[in-house]
C-alpha cells in the first residue's frame, strides 16, 4: 500500500508522533493505521501524544561559547524535578552545542544530533522521562569575546538563567560582573536605540495620561514627560542602568573604566513568558473522576 503525505499526517495528528516515526510505522504495518498507532505505542513513541498538551515551563537555560560566538537554548519540562535529572542535563547540553551550528529554533529542531533530528530526540525522551518536552527559544551572540553566565545553576552550564555578554576589550572578569548585572536586572534593551520603538511609544503615551489626570498645563506635561520617559530608558537600558557592582557607575560607565565596550547580550530565563494554568485540588479530582 502506498504510504501518502495524507496518512503520515493522520497517524502524526492522532498519536502526536514525529513525521519519520510516523511514515515508518505505516511502512511496517503497510499502511494499517490501527497497526501503525499499536507499533508506536510499542516504540513508546506514541506516549508522547499523552503528554503534548500539557504545559511545560519548568526546564533549563543552556550557554555554550566556542571563541566568538555563543548561544543561549531554552529546553522545557513539566516540572522542576526532571531539569535535575542527569539524563535531561546531557541531553539539554548537547541540543546547545548543535545550537552553535545553526541560525533559529526551527533550523536547532531538524538539525542532526548523533544522527536524529533534536525533535525526534526530545520525542524519545518524553517516551522515556515521562514528561512534555519542547525546545522553545535559542539566541545566539557574536563579538570580539563573548562571557557566559549562568544563575541558580542546575549543573555546569545550565541553570534557571542563562546570560551572554558581547564585548571589546576589558577582561573576563568584568565581563562576567556585567552578566550577573543583566541576569539580576534584566534589561529590555542594550541602549535607548535598541529599544523597540512601539514600547517607548506606548510608555509615553500612558505617562502623558498619568500627568494629565494632575489637570496641569500641557506646557507643563511636556516637561513632566521629558523627565519621566528620560527615567523609563535609564531604568530600561542595560548601558544606562547603575551598575549593581557599583551602583554609584552606569554599566557603561563602569565599562569606560574597565577599559570595555559592551557591544550586545542575550537573557534567557526559564519559562519567562509562559502562562500555567491553574486548578485548584477539588477541579484537579473532579477532572480526573470525568475520564
Amino acid at each position: 500500500m502506498a504510504i501518502t503525505a495524507a496518512l503520515v499526517k493522520e497517524l502524526r495528528d492522532s498519536t502526536g508522533a514525529g513525521m519519520m516515526d510516523a511514515k515508518k510505522a505505516l511502512t511496517e504495518t503497510n499502511g494499517d493505521m490501527e497497526a501503525a498507532v499499536d507499533w508506536l505505542r510499542t516504540k513508546g513513541l506514541a506516549k508522547a501524544a499523552k503528554k503534548s498538551g500539557r504545559t511545560a515551563a519548568e526546564g533549563l537555560v543552556a550557554v555554550v561559547v566556542d571563541g566568538g560566538k555563543g548561544v543561549a537554548v531554552e529546553v522545557n519540562s513539566e516540572t522542576d524535578f526532571v531539569g535535575k535529572n542527569a539524563e535531561f542535563q546531557e541531553m539539554v547540553g548537547g541540543i546547545a552545542k548543535v545550537a552553535l551550528g545553526v541560525a533559529d529554533v526551527d533550523a536547532l529542531k531538524a538539525a542532526d544530533m548523533g544522527g536524529k533530528s533534536v525533535e525526534a530526540v526530545i520525542t524519545a525522551k518524553i517516551a522515556t522521562i515521562g514528561e512534555n518536552m519542547s525546545v522553545r527559544r535559542m539566541a545566539a551572540l557574536e563579538g570580539e569575546t563573548v562571557i557566559s553566565y549562568v544563575h541558580n545553576a542546575a549543573t555546569a552550564g545550565m541553570g534557571k538563567i542563562g546570560v551572554l555578554v558581547a564585548m571589546t576589550g576589558g577582561n573576563e572578569a568584568f565581563g562576567k560582573q556585567v552578566a550577573m548585572h543583566i541576569a539580576a536586572v534584566n534589561p529590555a534593551a542594550l541602549s535607548e536605540a535598541d529599544m523597540d520603538a512601539s514600547v517607548v511609544e506606548k510608555e509615553k503615551q500612558v505617562q502623558m495620561d498619568i500627568a494629565r489626570e494632575s489637570g496641569k498645563p500641557e506646557a507643563v506635561i511636556e516637561k513632566m514627560i521629558v523627565g519621566r520617559m528620560k527615567k523609563f530608558v535609564a531604568e530600561a537600558t542595560l548601558l544606562n542602568q547603575a551598575f549593581v557592582v557599583n551602583p554609584d557607575l552606569t554599566v557603561e560607565a563602569a565599562a569606560k573604566e574597565a577599559g570595555a565596550t559592551i557591544t550586545g547580550f542575550v537573557r534567557l530565563e526559564v519559562g519567562e513568558g509562559i502562562e500555567v494554568e491553574k486548578e485548584d485540588f477539588a477541579a484537579e479530582v473532579a477532572k480526573a473522576a470525568q475520564g
